[in-house]
């Protein structure tokens, strides 16, 4: 990708049901108008949502909209991840965002390869055929066994073939600066594009950041406890925090934003429609 263009990118996950599906089309079509880069969809631990990712992709493709699956390869033989990128390309995909592959919950053993594995894997047999994105974590993996650690392997990844970087969610804008200064200190010189989560439940967002090892500032964590049982008040707070926080990093020259939709339109353009970029 050009490091000179703004990219601007919608996650989904793989919907479970005929009527998840069609809201998710619903979303993709209100978002289509700020004219996306792709809209990208998740791929579950070892597989899980394989089916239902590929439908995903297949439907935002037959409406012409440019759609990016996430692949992991988690113990298949790469024979079969082989075939699976060629039948996404005889598909019309051009690009993935590719991941470190972890088991289903509740599974042992098994061979497990890391995305940097899987990059290499795909441009070995396809050249360039594809636009390759990778994770990218401002605050850290939670499995690296250090900050300096977890760049190392970004930068693995990045010599392998990525052509860019998806970050983790974050809230502290201080966090990706530094992030991003120490990848440039690594010859790191691809865009790292931040991830951004809208702010719409409580719970939730305590739930997933526990997980995924995203700091929420007690500020922000406090203030959303506070008003968790008020819908309208909470996502009023949740959208003045994530517009300022974006705002500050399109002011200060970030390659683009990529937006974790959770499936909703709504909360995404509610931020967008704010910001000046």
């Amino acid at each position: 990708m050009s490091s000179s263009k703004f990219h601007l990118s919608f996650e989904f996950y793989p919907p479970r049901t005929e009527q998840g599906h069609h809201s998710l089309l619903r979303s993709a079509q209100r978002l289509i108008e700020e004219k996306p880069d792709f809209f990208s969809v998740t791929y579950g631990a070892g597989g899980t949502t394989r089916t239902r990712t590929s439908q995903a992709i297949a439907s935002l493709l037959d409406k012409g909209w440019n759609s990016v699956p996430h692949l992991s390869w988690g113990d298949t033989p790469a024979s079969e991840v082989v075939e699976q990128v060629e039948n996404y390309r005889s598909s019309g995909v051009r690009g993935f965002v590719l991941l470190r592959g972890d088991a289903p919950s509740g599974t042992v053993g098994g061979v497990l390869h890391h995305a940097v594995e899987l990059v290499g894997l795909v441009r070995d047999r396809f050249g360039d055929a594809f636009e390759i994105y990778v994770a990218a974590y401002p605050e850290m993996h939670p499995d690296a066994s250090s900050p300096s650690n977890d760049i190392d392997h970004l930068k693995a990844k990045v010599e392998a073939g990525a052509d860019a970087c998806f970050t983790q969610y974050f809230f502290n804008p201080d966090a990706y600066k530094y992030f991003v200064d120490q990848c440039l200190s690594e010859r790191i010189d691809v865009p790292i594009i931040p991830g951004i989560m809208p702010i719409t439940n409580y719970e939730r967002l305590v739930d997933f950041s526990t997980k995924c090892g995203a700091e929420v500032p007690r500020w922000i964590e406090r203030k959303l406890h506070e008003l968790k049982d008020d819908s309208d008040a909470l996502q009023d707070f949740g959208c003045e925090v994530v517009q300022a926080l974006c705002q500050e990093l399109c002011d200060e020259g970030c390659p683009g934003l990529h937006f974790y939709t959770l499936n909703r339109a709504k909360p995404t353009l509610r931020i967008l429609n704010g910001l000046t970029l």
